[in-house]
């Protein structure tokens, strides 16, 4: 479903809708659930030094780009321990240069699901979580989105199955998870190099199992990916394409400050060209110039198998102050499945709560981002091999490193004003391009 609009209408109208709505239930327990939420993200950046491009060059005259999302969280409990979500949501926008490329750590956390200037609805999560309790004491389960309140055993299993993200599950961090809230960038909110399976939106079918004993979690789940690479339709082949991971979990205290300790490595399996294959492909005598992904698109003729492990911190300070860290080191032999074009990655950075000067609800964040690619895909790029995402006819490669800052300020009760600054250095691993100043303002509300 699509229908013609400009953002401002949209926004407009939503938000005049959500107010009917009222505030979601906030009780002790919750037997149903019903909670909104609107994001409208603009972003502009400066013109910047270019010597040469390609189609797949983030443009180096300054342009905008914009999102707008309106999701509804709905949800109830059909038996003893069972939960059922449904979510709805409604996107537009539009990427710099009309496209999503010429960047790893894309600006906007919102991008990978805004499919053009008419706003589209589609069927966001359809998924049933099952919990069953084993003892240990209670603890307190507070109402969010796709959760509802109650009480749980500390001690206990949780199974989801459906249509659902990865990221739902894996990869959680208190202080760098929600691009909607929180840090923008794509190597805030997981990280860059987990090639996660999954649809072009970021969502897939299948299930995660996660077992919660005392301090620790295990996790462990497997995903559908897309038909083809960074594609929409999903591959429902589950026995033999997929995305598993397992996920290592420890809550600890640290000088009196709560804080959490992650390992998660994962492994895909699908039909994938491999980088060699594709540089040799590109070396053959009379091979034209690259305007596509010609070359990776020529020699994807059998399953191939990619892999990662990553390591995620965060930990309090104290109760204003918070500290993230995330590193991922995937193979990086075959091209990209279905996330974005990084082999390793680190990002780290702290949060402040406004408590801090006296204002609770708002919060300021730095983050620090470093985004790396295998030499298989270096020597690709060198020959001038154009991906999905990156490609500049040439390559000068440095790693890309990302600066970014934020300031969210609560103008009412669930409705914030954000300011943040990006500032890459290396757009897309090459020095000869860049540096790019990115600049957004962004309003989120929830009900």
């Amino acid at each position: 479903m699509s229908f013609s609009s400009s953002p401002s209408q949209i926004l407009g109208f939503l938000l005049a809708l959500f107010a009917c709505t009222g505030w979601a239930q906030t009780t002790e327990t919750e037997d149903e659930s019903a909670r909104y939420q609107i994001t409208y993200n603009t972003q502009r950046h400066l013109a910047f030094n270019a010597p040469y491009s390609s189609p797949n060059s983030i443009s180096s005259q300054a342009e905008r780009m914009y999102t707008l999302s309106a999701t509804a969280h709905w949800g109830f409990r059909p038996w003893q321990g069972g939960e059922l979500y449904f979510n709805p949501e409604i996107t537009q926008g539009l990427p710099f240069t009309g496209n999503l490329v010429g960047l790893g750590g894309f600006t906007n956390g919102e991008i990978t699901r805004a499919g053009g200037t008419d706003p589209k609805l589609y069927r966001q999560r359809l998924f049933v979580r099952q919990t069953w309790n084993q003892g240990g004491g209670q603890e307190v389960v507070e109402s969010d989105f796709n959760q509802m309140a109650g009480l749980v055993d500390k001690n206990r299993w949780v199974l989801t199955v459906g249509n659902f993200s990865t990221l739902d599950v894996f990869d959680d961090n208190t202080y760098a998870k929600d691009p909607r809230t929180q840090l923008m960038n794509w190597g805030n909110w997981t990280y860059a190099a987990y090639d996660y399976a999954a649809d072009a939106r970021g969502f897939g079918w299948g299930f995660a199992a996660e077992w919660y004993q005392d301090d620790w979690v295990l996790r462990f789940g497997r995903m559908t990916g897309p038909t083809s690479p960074n594609a929409q339709p999903t591959d429902f082949a589950l026995a033999r394409h997929y995305g598993d991971q397992v996920e290592l979990e420890r809550s600890h205290q640290l000088l009196n400050q709560p804080g959490k300790l992650r390992v998660l490595a994962w492994r895909n399996r699908a039909q994938l060209a491999s980088f060699n294959d594709a540089t040799q492909w590109l070396q053959r005598p009379g091979t034209p110039v690259q305007t596509g992904p010609d070359a990776l698109i020529a020699v994807r003729n059998g399953e191939k198998v990619k892999y990662g492990l990553g390591f995620n911190v965060e930990q309090a300070i104290n109760a204003d102050v918070g500290f993230f860290l995330r590193a991922m080191k995937a193979d990086g032999h075959t091209e990209t499945h279905a996330f974005t074009e990084v082999d390793s990655s680190l990002s780290t950075g702290l949060v402040f709560k406004g408590g801090l000067w006296g204002r609770a609800d708002d919060a300021v964040g730095v983050a620090f981002m470093r985004n790396t690619l295998s030499a298989d895909r270096q020597q690709f790029l060198k020959a001038g091999g154009i991906s999905y995402f990156i490609g500049d006819g040439q390559l000068n490669y440095r790693p890309e490193q990302i600066l970014e800052t934020f300031y969210s300020f609560q103008v009412a009760r669930g409705t914030w004003l954000t300011a943040d600054f990006q500032h890459i250095q290396n757009p897309a691993y090459n020095a000869d391009r860049g540096p790019i100043q990115v600049y957004a303002a962004r309003f989120h509300a929830e009900f």
